[in-house]
């Protein structure tokens, strides 16, 4: 045994030696291969990696949640996440800090110019994106609040042509283009995968928080509890929406007189006393003289 051990030995002590090799090479091999890479993905993206956790560390969840709802609203949380919205908020007024702090070396204004622009631009860079979110979600509210009393008609219309309630909202969605087909199509969806009505609408309402689209929703699930006709509601419904509509366009012209004054009065009737106070001041002027 002694002898076989010691004709072993050399042989793997040589098959370790080159396991060895084989593993230096590879790891400069690894070490290279990261080397060939693109700046971005060998330092940007980590140090993006790290920044994007502490930024994450350090907001309150309360806000993340309230950026979340925000973001459901505006119908971009399937694409954009709260803790990503928040890191290009941090990130964007970080960046407006350093314009600020640049502006103020170069330009060496006055104390109370650089104390504004030291304040105002990171100010501007944290409120941006909020603003824009806001906005977003008052687009998409609108939309919605458009696009509903169409989709009602057409709703009732399938209806009572004996379709059933589910077959009407796949055809909304298939003639329709908008966030509320969009999202009729979500909740059919979480319909077909066992989710009970009832449910589903109530994940409708949370996801657009537009009181017409509630009310309906309410009166559709009262409905169906009571055992009423769902082509029956949906033909008052629709009605309802329409006058609703009829009476927010009657109020948007009663406001436009209102709206008008301003670049009226701004833009229109100086240009108006330039024309016909001109050649009386020549006039006037020439008269002195």
């Amino acid at each position: 045994m002694n002898v076989l051990t010691r004709f072993r030995r050399p042989e793997m002590d040589a098959i370790e030696y080159l396991q060895e090799l084989d593993a230096e090479e590879s790891g400069v091999g690894d070490y290279e291969a990261r080397l060939r890479q693109p700046f971005l993905t060998r330092i940007v993206k980590p140090m993006g990696e790290r920044g994007f956790k502490a930024i994450t560390s350090l907001t309150p969840s309360s806000y993340l949640d309230s950026v979340h709802k925000k973001l459901l609203l505006a119908g971009l949380a399937s694409t954009v996440r709260a803790e990503e919205f928040v890191t290009a908020q941090a990130v964007l007024t970080l960046f407006m800090g350093l314009a600020a702090a640049a502006i103020v070396v170069l330009t060496h204004p006055a104390s109370n110019k650089a104390i504004l622009f030291l304040v105002l631009l990171p100010t501007m860079g944290a409120l941006f994106p909020a603003a824009w979110l806001n906005r977003k979600v008052s687009e998409r509210k609108m939309m919605i609040l458009r696009d509903l009393p169409d989709t009602l008609d057409l709703l009732a219309i399938s209806v009572e042509a004996g379709v059933g309630f589910e077959g009407a909202l796949e055809v909304v969605c298939q003639n329709f283009t908008s966030p509320l087909a969009d999202e009729f199509s979500r909740t059919l969806r979480e319909m077909e995968l066992g989710l009970p009505r009832r449910d589903a609408f109530q994940n409708l309402k949370r996801r657009t928080e537009v009181p017409e689209l509630s009310n309906f929703v309410l009166a559709l699930l009262q409905a169906d509890a009571l055992g009423i006709p769902i082509g029956r509601v949906l033909k008052t419904q629709a009605a309802e929406m329409r006058n609703k509509r009829r009476q927010w366009a009657r109020e948007k012209a009663g406001k436009l007189p209102v709206k008008i004054m301003f670049p009226l009065v701004a833009f229109i009737f100086p240009a108006v006393l330039v024309i016909v106070l001109g050649p009386a001041g020549s006039s006037i002027s020439k008269a002195l003289r």
